[in-house]
């Protein structure tokens, strides 16, 4: 097991699908490095961000967490000589290091919230830190959800590396 915990097999698939830190730390030769991960407050995002986390310590890699705010607010309030300044981007990233906190890693990571859209985040992200790897979860990436996108799908599609689609619904 992960120090992250367990991940799970697909149920009648568990000779075929390894634990996440048992699988070989790249592909076709070229080890993981640098992987991607977007979480949000949903939970499925949470998993595929744990499931990033195992991968990464199993490989030693760096881990980019990535948090999405689309249409970010900045809300100044001003109380005589006070000034307060409420950031819809600070507040998640805040969020996001709590929560990156709470897996304990052992292998650098950075911890980043930007004001766009959720696949053009990890994409942007995924270039400037030359990664490997993207992960994502497989929220709407079949049935009706598929029709009306994704973000797994929008990656999957526009990515400049490989793209690790894990099983979260």
């Amino acid at each position: 097991m992960s120090a992250a915990g367990p991940v799970e097999s697909l149920p009648g698939t568990a000779a075929q699908c390894p634990r996440v830190d048992a699988l070989p730390c790249g592909l076709m030769g070229q080890a993981f490095t640098s992987i991607v991960v977007g979480v949000s407050e949903a939970a499925t995002s949470q998993t595929a961000a744990r499931t990033a986390a195992a991968l990464a310590q199993a490989c030693g890699a760096t881990l980019h967490f990535v948090t999405a705010v689309v249409d970010g607010q900045v809300t100044v309030i001003e109380v005589g000589t006070d000034r307060f300044v409420a950031d819809d981007v600070e507040a998640a990233r805040q969020s996001l290091e709590s929560f990156v906190q709470s897996l304990a890693l052992t292998v650098p990571y950075t911890v980043q919230a930007v004001a766009e859209s959720p696949a053009k985040a990890l994409i942007t992200a995924a270039e400037m830190h030359d990664a490997d790897l993207i992960v994502v979860g497989n929220v709407r990436m079949q049935g009706l959800g598929r029709v009306l996108g994704s973000v797994g799908n929008d990656v999957a599609h526009s990515a400049p590396c490989s793209v690790l689609v894990v099983k979260t619904v």
